[in-house]
This record gives C-alpha cells, structure tokens and sequence, in this order.
C-alpha cells in the first residue's frame, strides 16, 4: 500500500507544480454566458458557476494548497526539534521554561489560534502560515525532547563524552538515527493537518477568501451548485481525499 501512497502523492505533487503552466489557463478569467458549462475536451472539469475554468483553479488551489502546508509545517519542525533537542540536552531551568511555554500553546487548540490571528488580516495569507507553524512545533518539541532524554542518559552517549567526541557527532551518530522516522511521521500526519485545516477555514469563510483558488474556498463557493453540476463541487473534495489517502498509504508498513 506504500507504493499506492507513494504514486498518489507523487501525481498530485507533479499536477500542483506543473498543471498551471500546462493548463495555462488564468483561473481568474471568466466566461459568464458558459458557467456552470459541463466537461468539455477544452475544458475537462468544466467550468464554475462564474465560467472560470474549474482545472486551472483545481492545479492553482493544489500548488497554494501544498506549498502552504509544506512550509508552515517545515517552520514546525526545525524549531520544534532544536528546542527540544537543547531542552533535553541543557535540562534544568530551560526545559522547564519551554516545557511551560509548550504547554500553554497546547491548552488553545490549533484551529483557536488560527481563527484568532485570522481576525487581525481576515482573508490573508500570514495568519494561516504562523498560526498552523504555532500549532505544529509543540508536537515536535515534546516528541524530541522526550526521545532526546533517554537517548543523552544512556550508556552509548556517556561513553561517546567520556572518548571525547563531540556534540555534533553525538547527535549525528545517537539521535538522528532514532529521531529522523519519529520526525518524519510527525510531518506526515502534520501535512495532513495543515491541508484539512486551510480547507476547513476557507470552506467557513475565515481563511482565504474568493477569488482566491484554494480547496476549502473552491468548496463552499460550489455547493449551492451541487445538484446541477455536482463535478465541480466533487473535484476539490477528490483531490483533498486523495491527498489524505495518499498521506496515510504511505505510512503504511504493510506491502
């Protein structure tokens, strides 16, 4: 199944990147005496209810999509992890600081924070990015800095000080090896978070708003349509189920 997942994230990774050239459709231009018009050659999703051309918005909305959750879950992971590695490896008052801190940015849930930085740019892009980034490093914190204080207490590490090697070679030789499939994990589910949650918000009307092409936004703008052209309505709900499936396929240990 991992190789299921692994073809499926493959082919809606290469449709966010390059579909918009290919297409090369703008997917703001706007045909209104053909909207709502069934799939054609020329046009194979269709267009929406305002004669946009629904394949260009669906690569558009997949590459914003994608590149959205890539980086606000990156800006997650890097300063999570080193946190937690220095937590477990200074101890002491700094871990209990950033252990607090993480705790107090675990009371809110990650949808709360979001909505709340929302409300200070209604319809921009930087509340959606920081507010899922803030969300997102507790769990790389707590997950490294648990794993990292078991490892420096053990027997390999004390007898890598006691040769004098380093701390980049301890972390290199002792940590990575055990911290890299944990962390690898955690980016996978946190791909999957990120991309549900800016379509949860855009499908509310809290994230991104129209005309911009985004999953959630494609979502609510469509269903008052879904009797009458249930295609377009579908194809957004298709690509995020199958960005989801792909995601979970791949974390699969079964073949």
């Amino acid at each position: 199944m991992k190789r299921v997942g692994t073809v499926l994230l493959l082919a809606i990774t290469g449709f966010a990147l390059f579909g918009p050239a290919l297409v090369g459709i703008d997917p703001a231009s706007q045909i209104l005496p053909r909207f709502l018009e069934a799939p054609s050659l020329a046009h194979p999703l269709g267009l929406d209810h305002l004669g946009r051309s629904m394949l260009a918005r669906l690569a558009h909305g997949a590459q914003l999509s994608l590149a959205m959750a890539v980086v606000s879950v990156l800006s997650a992971a890097v300063p999570g992890t080193v946190l937690g590695v220095l937590a477990a490896w200074r101890g002491g008052w700094f871990e209990r600081g950033l252990s607090a801190l993480a705790d107090a940015v675990l009371a809110l849930p990650g949808l709360l924070l979001v909505l709340l930085l929302a409300a200070f740019a209604p319809g921009q892009f930087w509340p959606l990015y920081v507010g899922i980034s803030l969300a997102l490093w507790v769990e790389y914190f707590r997950v490294t800095r648990s794993a990292s204080a078991l490892l420096l207490s053990g027997p390999q590490v004390e007898a890598s000080r006691l040769l004098g090697f380093g701390p980049l070679y301890i972390v290199r030789r002792h940590l990575a090896p055990v911290l890299l499939p944990r962390l690898a994990t955690l980016m996978r589910f946190g791909l999957g978070g990120a991309v549900l949650a800016m379509a949860a918000l855009g499908f509310i009307g809290v994230g991104l708003q129209p005309p911009t092409p985004e999953l959630g936004v494609m979502m609510i703008e469509l269903l008052p349509y879904y009797s009458e052209a249930p295609w377009l309505v579908g194809a957004p709900v298709a690509l995020l189920f199958f960005t989801m499936l792909g995601l979970m396929l791949i974390g699969d240990s079964h073949e």
